[in-house]
């Protein structure tokens, strides 16, 4: 089989094409040959060597990739309700960059009428954070206010989109203008620009009383301005660090202690008197709560086969050109989901 193996930590270069046997599945497992895998910016800081689960559960070499769609072509012993022919998506907990894999059958999860083989592989992990993120760690209520930075990315666009289903009002905020119309597109009723200028002022201006969530990924550079924008008993939502991270794909140590040496020091003492809180999650260091992940998977999935949720745009690649979509991932320019194609699909690629 063909996959992307990262060997050592490293720059975009880092990222191998390499032939290796085709797994076969053992007891309670099933082999998927794999149409299509997301891209994630997680992906990213796990060639840089900075992504703590990969290293606590996995070390290198590594193949990256947390989420695949494809068809089972075999069955290991004491498989039950499933069958070779079958269209299936499945989160991976790395190894999906490569076109077959071998998986545990309670893993999967069948691919929602109407979607292709890519749009069913950019589902699982941004879709699953963000409802994570809005219906475990917040109890959303109609009317309720939120702030969702990276508004026009996978997990931004799918927070738009659950808070859009739950009523609440959902203000976005994006790097560049050209992404201000699709945040709208996807539920967002304001939409602010950070390369215009101080956007927590017209942040501010729009909801006066505050957030009841402020959902941000952007680390260091945002989160200050962001707790500062809670409403009284809301919640700064932290799921990433982006700001902190090169766009080249090449690590500057001193600037990442500085942005280190910068993060904000949240105090309890201050949080208890203004009845604001700190929430954040990594589903990677979650496979105590599987139980749960599935039925909030299986909860989404029923949405989109209803059509009330709907799959991120989309940019793909062949899955020999990873090196390409992780570059363009790390630039901040890309909107929707990046998605690696492999030689068992037909793809359009960018």
């Amino acid at each position: 089989m063909h996959a992307i193996r990262i060997d050592r930590p490293g720059g975009f270069d880092a990222l191998r094409q390499v032939e290796l046997p085709e797994p076969a599945p053992g007891h309670g497992q099933v082999r998927v040959v794999v149409h299509a895998c997301g891209v994630n910016y997680a992906d990213g800081i796990i060639r840089m060597g900075l992504y703590a689960s990969a290293k606590a559960l996995h070390g290198y070499p590594i193949i990256p990739g947390f989420e695949i769609a494809g068809v089972i072509d075999a069955l290991g012993p004491g498989v039950e309700g499933w069958k070779v022919g079958e269209r299936v998506l499945a989160p991976t907990l790395f190894g999906g960059y490569c076109d077959a894999i071998v998986l545990d059958a309670g893993h999967l999860f069948r691919v929602p009428a109407g979607l292709d083989m890519a749009q069913a592989a950019s589902l699982p992990t941004v879709f699953l954070t963000a409802w994570f993120l809005a219906h475990r760690k917040l109890h959303p209520r109609p009317g309720d206010r939120w702030l969702v930075h990276s508004a026009a990315g996978g997990v931004g666009g799918a927070l738009l989109q659950l808070g859009r289903l739950a009523g609440c009002r959902c203000i976005g905020v994006v790097g560049h203008s050209d992404k201000v119309a699709l945040a709208r597109e996807l539920g967002a009723e304001a939409v602010l620009v950070r390369d215009q200028g101080k956007w927590w002022h017209r942040a501010r201006e729009l909801a006066p009383e505050g957030f009841e969530a402020v959902f941000d990924a952007s680390g260091v550079a945002t989160l200050r301005h962001s707790y500062a924008l809670l409403a009284p008993t809301g919640s700064l939502v932290i799921y990433g660090f982006h700001s902190m991270l090169p766009r080249d794909g090449r690590l500057n140590w001193l600037r990442l202690a500085w942005d280190w040496l910068r993060t904000p020091r949240f105090n309890p003492l201050d949080m208890t008197q203004s009845n604001r809180s700190v929430v954040a999650a990594n589903l990677s260091f979650l496979q105590s709560h599987a139980p749960t992940l599935r039925s909030g998977l299986d909860w989404l999935l029923s949405r989109f086969e209803e059509g009330a949720l709907r799959p991120p745009p989309l940019s793909t690649y062949p899955l020999a050109e990873a090196a390409r979509a992780q570059r363009d991932i790390e630039s901040g320019r890309t909107q929707g989901k990046l998605v690696l194609t492999t030689r068992h699909a037909a793809s359009t690629q960018v």
